[in-house]
């Protein structure tokens, strides 16, 4: 059986060496990411949810309601959807919803989760928030948000949301898939500054303050 040229074996060798790669961080960001452990006795001025997975604004209400933070702000919420609509939501905590209770519709991805986030921080002049979102969605949101408000402290409360039917074979196979897509998205944000250093056209970069300033005020006008 004749060898494959030595270019192919070493690309071989390459994209089984990548593979393992990948493989073994997956591993890691599932087994860290599952393993983490918010700490609720813990307050911060605010507490930050994302809209997008069960049981994430559930979770920041009953922080809320337990006298976690001053003000509790939801970002990303549909534009359609409006603070009636979520007044069943807001029961718990009915007697706080209108003066502390803050709708964010200015986003629809983590990265402007981030910015939207940052913008609000620095309107109410807050320095620590509680961040709730998934567990398998907190890695990549911690890190988009420490590079949005570098000196802001973040406290992590990851949801951990059971499916209805875990046993399942349908409902493993979209978490397996949630969880791989997940770890690809973390990566490329993780690299993101690589790449950009690389490549200064690649988006993602978080203006200056002066210049998010200047922009708000021209908008204003």
């Amino acid at each position: 059986m004749r060898r494959l040229p030595r270019p192919l074996r070493w690309l071989a060798a390459g994209v089984g060496a990548a593979a393992m790669a990948w493989l073994g961080g997956l591993a890691w960001f599932v087994q860290s990411s599952y393993s983490l452990i918010g700490d609720r006795t813990v307050s911060t001025d605010a507490i930050v949810v994302l809209t997008g997975g069960r049981l994430r604004l559930e979770s920041g209400i009953d922080l809320f309601g337990a006298g976690r933070a001053r003000k509790l702000f939801i970002s990303g919420v549909n534009q359609r959807v409006d603070r009636e609509a979520l007044v069943h939501i807001f029961a718990p905590v009915a007697d706080r919803a209108t003066c502390c209770i803050v709708l964010g519709h200015d986003s629809d991805n983590t990265f402007g989760n981030a910015r939207e986030t940052a913008h609000w921080m620095r309107a109410e002049g807050f320095a620590s928030l509680r961040l709730v979102t998934s567990w398998y969605h907190m890695k990549r949101s911690l890190i988009e948000f420490r590079r949005a408000m570098p000196g802001i402290t973040i406290v992590a409360s990851p949801v951990f949301a059971r499916g209805d039917d875990p046993d399942h074979a349908g409902a493993w196979v979209g978490a397996a898939l949630l969880t791989i897509g997940e770890f690809n998205k973390f990566l490329a944000v993780l690299l993101r500054p690589i790449a950009r250093a690389a490549w200064p056209g690649v988006p993602g970069v978080y203006p200056s303050d002066a210049a998010e300033r200047t922009a708000t005020a021209a908008s204003a006008r």
